[in-house]
């Protein structure tokens, strides 16, 4: 059911970070370790959101496995970037398979990702939907349950929300109308990761200079530790924060 990552921290080029480490986002691809009966491969698509210099958002995303495209490897050694996040998909069943379908969603300020599903969709999400303003609705990059919480997520932050508050509301909101949904998301404004925990595993790991969260762990065995379930994750290059999505800080 999807796999993602987000970094922060000193600019590497996109190889790196998600082709060349053991266990790399590629290799979750095809080889992912903990999908928690959400599937068996990720190769309905993938995409890979970044952060310019001048702090405006660049992404490539596309509708095929990750290990058959081979302008990404191009792309993945040319481009260098301090703030990542990135996803490959295995789509719920029903649901297009297309390019707008692959996170990350992005509004050229925030990166956004969702690992998972909402259950009952559409009809769960109905009444949500009609709080987004309609253009919004008419120009989601897919008709997806991913799009609209994107869509959703992204009216609280334009009206001032706290990026954390938003996406604490958010699931606590989705789970209200959808219990069963799965619902790991990932947002950054390049200088902050957001993650929760909703049924899917999230790990984290801050060195000196940087952090990363992912799916599952990759390159360096040492220094991941494991997010545990329904859980908010805040996290900088200086600080990691995990609270309880109903309980308040851990």
């Amino acid at each position: 059911m999807c796999r993602h990552l987000g970094y922060l921290g000193p600019a590497v080029s996109l190889a790196e970070l998600l082709l060349e480490p053991d266990h790399s986002l590629l290799e979750q691809a095809w080889a992912p370790d903990d999908m928690r009966g959400g599937g068996t491969v990720n190769a309905d698509g993938f995409g890979v959101g970044w952060y310019r210099p001048d702090g405006s958002t660049a992404s490539y995303r596309a509708a095929v496995p990750m290990w058959v495209d081979g302008s990404f490897r191009q792309v993945a050694a040319d481009v260098r970037s301090g703030a990542v996040v990135a996803a490959v998909r295995s789509a719920t069943v029903g649901m297009p398979v297309v390019p707008g379908a692959c996170a990350p969603f992005t509004d050229d300020t925030w990166l956004f990702s969702h690992n998972g599903r909402v259950t009952g969709w559409p009809d769960s999400l109905a009444k949500l939907a009609a709080r987004v303003e309609v253009v919004d609705l008419l120009t989601l990059d897919a008709s997806t349950d991913s799009a609209l919480l994107w869509a959703l997520l992204r009216q609280r932050l334009v009206e001032g929300a706290e990026p954390d508050q938003a996406v604490q509301e958010l699931v606590g909101e989705v789970v209200a109308t959808a219990p069963d949904s799965r619902l790991n998301l990932l947002l950054s404004d390049g200088t902050r990761l957001i993650a929760t925990t909703w049924t899917h595993s999230l790990w984290v790991r801050r060195t000196e200079t940087a952090v990363a969260v992912a799916s599952e762990p990759f390159g360096a065995d040492t220094g991941w530790m494991e997010v545990p379930d329904r859980c908010l994750l805040v996290a900088d290059t200086e600080n990691v924060q995990v609270s309880s999505l109903s309980e308040g800080e851990r």
